[in-house]
């Protein structure tokens, strides 16, 4: 008799209603611990808040989330013919787009800062440091994109050529009096030697291998800059970062300033303006030269090498110095880019350069699609700039309640977004790809056939 009720309980189990309810079931006791209670430091200890409701509703968002997902997965099952994959026309349309959606995201972001004076006057400072943020990570990305990307080396220390960059430029400016265009290539410089340096010992590693030495040599440089404190300033940092200046006249009040230069009125967002528009050209020679190097030998050998490495040597072509070329150029650029955040923040500590920051790096070169350049710049703004966007988001209140921080939540909606986007388009937002080199005429490449980029 058992037999029949334990097979009957199988088969509930099996269907999307029983689905639903095992993963409702796991986000309740779950979420007891993380939404149900909350804990606030009060007088004599801790206090203890219950918010019921909160939780609830999670319940029923996993619920109906996790019936609609297996619902589309049993129709899409027992459906007779295959199906096209999710997001597959928008991709494929992005994809033919490339070219002139490009010049048009370029035509933006040369005409943001004028736009967002016309719309949004009363939020011009936040909307700035918002576009100089994503601009900052999609030339992260796409300075990683020549490693992940291109060269398929899995790396997961990037972060690490990010604080040798930012600290160079600290450092030579406080010892040596250089300023940020003077010591800006000797930062891309010192960060593309170091990228060297780790691609001696990685020379035979590949996969997850790789990516665990990488991982190590992030921390190793952290934990370096946090303790070498008569070097560095440990984790007390390094401030009074000076500002890059425009053929020598500085942001400031008065005589000699850029504003008294030009005869305009000071006004703060100058100064912004001006590192929203030094970034943006860095990010674009970025891309100018990574398209460029990709259509070279030293590109068609990355990809090469991303493919099969295996036979990539039978071809005759120096892996060593495959690797060794990916790694100090991809490091270069996020020399670059550090030491552009050094400047922008004027004050740098080893906190700002933790593991999550690689994770997140390397999750927008993912997500993107490996070695696609304009799924980077999607990936980037959806990431960074939406969940920055949920400060914003009041109506949220209205229903989780007064005291519900959307900000809270950004890693735990940042985790949730990567796994809706592996279910749907594991190979990224854009992985169709058009060959660097063809015959007679180049056809594009279906997503199936990307190399993974996990450097085997």
């Amino acid at each position: 008799m058992a037999a029949p009720t334990l097979q009957a309980r199988s088969a509930f189990f099996a269907t999307p209603i029983g689905d639903a309810v095992v993963a409702a079931g796991i986000a309740a006791i779950l979420g007891v611990f993380f939404l149900g209670l909350r804990t606030d430091i009060a007088t004599g200890g801790l206090a203890i808040t219950t918010r019921w409701g909160l939780l609830f509703i999670a319940i029923a968002i996993v619920f109906g989330g996790r019936l609609l997902l297996t619902s589309l997965f049993f129709r899409r099952r027992r459906a007779p013919k295959a199906r096209a994959p999710a997001f597959a026309p928008f991709a494929d349309a992005l994809a033919r787009a490339g070219g002139w959606f490009g010049w048009i995201l370029l035509a933006i972001g040369f005409a943001l800062p004028f736009l967002i004076g016309i719309y949004a006057p009363g939020q011009y400072r936040q909307y700035i440091d918002l576009a100089i943020l994503i601009l900052t990570y999609i030339m992260l990305g796409w300075g990683l994109n020549v490693v992940v990307g291109l060269a398929g080396l899995l790396d997961l220390g990037y972060v690490a050529f990010y604080a040798v960059g930012a600290y160079s430029f600290a450092l030579l400016a406080q010892h040596l009096g250089l300023g940020f265009w003077t010591a800006l290539p000797l930062a891309g410089a010192l960060a593309a030697l170091w990228g060297i340096i780790l691609g001696f010992p990685v020379l035979r590693l590949r996969g997850d291998y790789l990516a665990i030495v990488t991982l190590a040599f992030g921390e190793i440089i952290r934990i370096v800059l946090l303790n070498w404190y008569s070097f560095t300033n440990g984790p007390n940092g390094i401030s009074g970062i000076p500002k890059p200046t425009f053929f020598g006249l500085e942001f400031v009040r008065g005589e000699g300033g850029f504003s008294d230069f030009f005869g305009l009125e000071y006004a703060p967002i100058h100064r912004f303006i001006y590192l929203y528009y030094i970034i943006l050209v860095l990010a674009i020679i970025t891309n100018f030269v990574t398209i460029r190097l990709r259509g070279l030998p030293v590109g068609r050998a990355w990809e090469a090498l991303r493919e099969d490495e295996i036979a990539c040597r039978s071809l005759g072509i120096n892996t060593t110095n495959t690797k060794l070329t990916a790694f100090a150029i991809g490091a270069m650029f996020g020399g670059f880019a550090g030491s552009f955040f050094a400047t922008r923040q004027g004050f740098i500590s080893p906190e700002s350069f933790s593991f999550i920051e690689s994770a997140t790096i390397l999750a927008i070169v993912v997500l993107g699609g490996l070695g696609s350049q304009i799924g980077v710049v999607i990936a980037s703004i959806v990431l960074i700039g939406g969940i920055e966007m949920l400060r914003n988001i009041d109506f949220l209140k209205q229903i989780f309640g007064a005291g519900f921080e959307p900000t809270q939540y950004r890693m735990l909606i940042f985790g949730l977004a990567m796994v809706l986007i592996m279910i749907w388009k594991p190979r990224g937002l854009v992985s169709s790809r058009e060959p660097t080199m063809a015959l007679k005429k180049k056809k594009r490449i279906g997503a199936e056939l990307v190399g993974q980029g996990e450097g085997h």
